[in-house]
């Protein structure tokens, strides 16, 4: 019996003659018979008389992270400093008593526990520099969640200076130089190549870096097939006998932003106006531990709510499974906190892509990609892997989004009563170089203009303010919008006159809600899905002629608008009388669109029809993007812009294995 067990371990512990392997050996028996409380109790005793064990700093440390997995977190953090203590080399105490510190609210302390483990590392070696670069990336990850980003930016340069081969360390490097417009973004230097660079590089960052739709297929299946992989779990043995499944169909909505967050506030009202003898509706959670307004509005639209977070993949991705779920939407894609792991496990015989990544996922697994047809216009079906279906509009809006009642005044926002405001509150990691020139460029033409922006970190808000002085505007002509609550966001918006997009990667929800709030937004379209939302939107707002043909149309017509007051009024009332009207906002119509596409999806599968992703030649696509990106060129100005591709594919055609698809290849000679 266990307890003969324990007793047994306990009286030799007492008596120092249990052995350290033994310890271990006897507290994974505990552990596996669930009686996790007997471990500590026999780790306890063990140290306290075992002290002049020259293994003692191993015991302390599991001990350590025994407690921390108990939630013990004071005498876990006790226990790593005893671990350091009787030997300061000993480096995997020092990343556990950070992460210890950081979970008691103490994020500083575990810092300096890192930067301690960093100095004391100063010659590297192999192991050394494994460490070295793990407490980097991990005092770089507790600044970017504070938002020191200079210091977080110069800890991962460190980290990469030491293995530039860190996938994750890469992403978090380029997003925290695009959120500080720190251009180029892209800026290689002695041990890092701007190839190493661009290849580890976030899909949802490169959406922002260029408009070039073959790099970002060919850069998704690659963090597929390096990040993701091929799961060991598939669940799908259970399809077949789903299709014998009488009455409406399962569908299953899966993502981490069903909260306050652009995706909650979109489709709050959507999953209520689903006509429930067509589908049953299940929402399937998995972000933050938390409850706010918008979830609880979700929660009572749907049919059936299930929280994933503190399950495994595998114990989501049955838990999808036993619900008997036909088609299973995957709206994060390759966002923060999204499950796609589980995804690759197959729990749903249709997975979807939709609303929550601006691009095609380059996965195996996902069959339909769900747009509409000016994102994805007929003949660009090629940069997808997934089947194109499409929707009148393929964003949703909740019609009955809270607004403050409470309307300020341009002075209380610190706007001047007089000029003419120019906005644009998109991230200002979708800022680029070229959208910047642009903005200065109308910004003299129309002197009597500030330009308001969402706020940044204050070093931020001073180098675009520095960045304006340079193209000849103004410091104090920028100004900066401080980060409200989502009603009171939303109450501010009139006090702009004209919302100018930023491209490639355009306004999405900041769009919607400037038509929303009356705000008319200007535009022009690139090549890629993130480039084009845009311009989806406004047009279907019911204001085509918002939408420009190009970047030299789209800051003539910033000028004329701001000039005219007559014809910038005329566009201010049509939006008004569109509104309740439009197809944008005719959320009732988009859920009966969706339903439409899933009787179609799940008529495919029934068939034998479903679309197998093409995944042909992708890593070729991947490496020649990575040769055509350049800092002074944007791709979405290069008319030639596929033939850059065959010209490539025909130079490598000796060096690459090349098959048949649909694409560019083969390519005629």
């Amino acid at each position: 019996m266990i307890a003969d067990v324990f007793a047994n371990a306990l009286k030799c512990a007492m008596e120092k003659k249990l052995s350290v392997m033994e310890l271990l050996r006897t507290v994974g028996e505990l552990q596996g018979a669930n009686e996790n409380a007997l471990a500590v109790a026999l780790y306890r005793e063990w140290i306290g008389h075992n002290h002049d064990s020259p293994l003692i700093y191993a015991v302390y440390f599991n001990y350590g992270v025994m407690l921390t997995a108990a939630g013990e977190l004071a005498s876990a953090k006790a226990a790593m400093l005893d671990a350091i203590r009787v030997n300061p080399d000993f480096y995997p105490a020092y990343i556990n008593l950070g992460h210890v510190c950081e979970r008691m609210g103490a994020a500083g302390e575990g810092v300096n526990h890192w930067f301690a483990l960093v100095n004391r590392l100063g010659q590297v070696t192999g192991e050394n520099a494994d460490f070295k670069t793990a407490a980097l990336k991990q005092v770089a990850r507790v600044l970017e969640r504070y938002q020191v980003d200079p210091k977080a930016e110069e800890a991962l340069h460190m980290s990469l200076s030491l293995n530039a081969n860190q996938n994750d360390a890469l992403q978090h490097y380029v997003s925290l130089r695009q959120r500080q417009c720190r251009w180029p973004v892209i800026k290689p230097w002695a041990n890092v190549t701007r190839a190493q660079l661009l290849n580890g590089i976030s899909a949802l960052s490169l959406a922002a870096q260029t408009d070039d739709p073959m790099l970002q297929l060919g850069n998704a299946f690659r963090y597929c097939k390096t990040q993701i992989g091929q799961a060991k779990v598939s669940f799908t043995d259970r399809h077949a006998a789903l299709k014998n499944e009488k009455g409406p169909l399962r569908i299953g909505y899966l993502s981490s932003d069903l909260r306050e967050h652009a995706i909650g506030f979109l489709t709050a009202e959507m999953y209520g106006l689903h006509d429930r003898k067509k589908v049953e509706v299940f929402a399937y959670y998995c972000g933050p531990a938390l409850t706010d307004s918008t979830m609880d509005r979700i929660k009572a639209g749907v049919d059936h709510w299930s929280d994933l977070t503190g399950l495994s993949d595998e114990q989501a991705a049955r838990r999808i499974a036993d619900d008997k779920i036909q088609i299973l939407v995957d709206v994060n894609g390759y966002t923060n906190s999204a499950r796609t792991k589980v995804l690759a496990m197959r729990p749903a015989p249709v997975l979807v892509n939709w609303l929550g990544f601006p691009g095609t996922m380059g996965s195996p697994y996902h069959h339909y990609i769900v747009s509409d047809a000016y994102i994805i216009p007929e003949g660009s079906e090629r940069y997808y892997t997934e089947k194109v279906l499409r929707l009148p509009c393929y964003q949703p809006n909740d019609r009955k989004r809270a607004i403050s009642d409470r309307k300020p005044s341009r002075a209380e926002a610190g706007l001047p009563e007089d000029a003419f405001v120019f906005c644009c509150f998109n991230g200002i990691h979708k800022i680029t170089p070229f959208t910047w020139r642009r903005w200065m460029e109308i910004m003299k033409a129309v002197p009597n203009s500030v330009l308001w922006l969402l706020d940044g970190m204050p070093p931020t808000n001073a180098r675009l303010q520095e960045l304006a002085v340079e193209h000849g505007v103004a410091a104090q002509r920028i100004l900066f919008a401080k980060k409200k609550h989502n009603p009171d966001h939303l109450a501010r918006y009139p006090l702009a006159d004209l919302f100018l997009d930023t491209s490639p990667y355009g306004a999405h929800t900041t769009s919607s809600d400037a038509l929303w709030m009356g705000v008319p937004v200007l535009t022009f379209p690139g090549r890629s899905f993130a480039s084009r939302v845009c311009g989806s939107l406004v047009t279907a707002a019911g204001v085509p002629e918002l939408v420009c043909a190009g970047p030299d149309e789209f800051v003539a017509r910033a000028i004329a608008l701001a000039t005219d007051k007559g014809e910038l009024a005329a566009v201010r009332a049509k939006l008004a009388a569109n509104r309740d009207r439009c197809v944008l906002f005719d959320t009732p119509l988009l859920a009966a669109k969706f339903e439409d596409l899933y009787r179609e999806m799940w008529a495919d599968y029934v068939a034998g029809r479903l679309p197998k992703p093409n995944l042909a030649n992708l890593e070729i696509y991947n490496d020649i993007g990575v040769e055509l990106d350049k800092d002074d060129v944007e791709m979405l100005t290069v008319p030639n812009f596929e033939d850059l591709y065959k010209e490539k594919l025909a130079y490598k055609a000796d060096f690459y294995h090349l098959c048949g698809d649909d694409r560019f290849w083969p390519v005629a000679s």
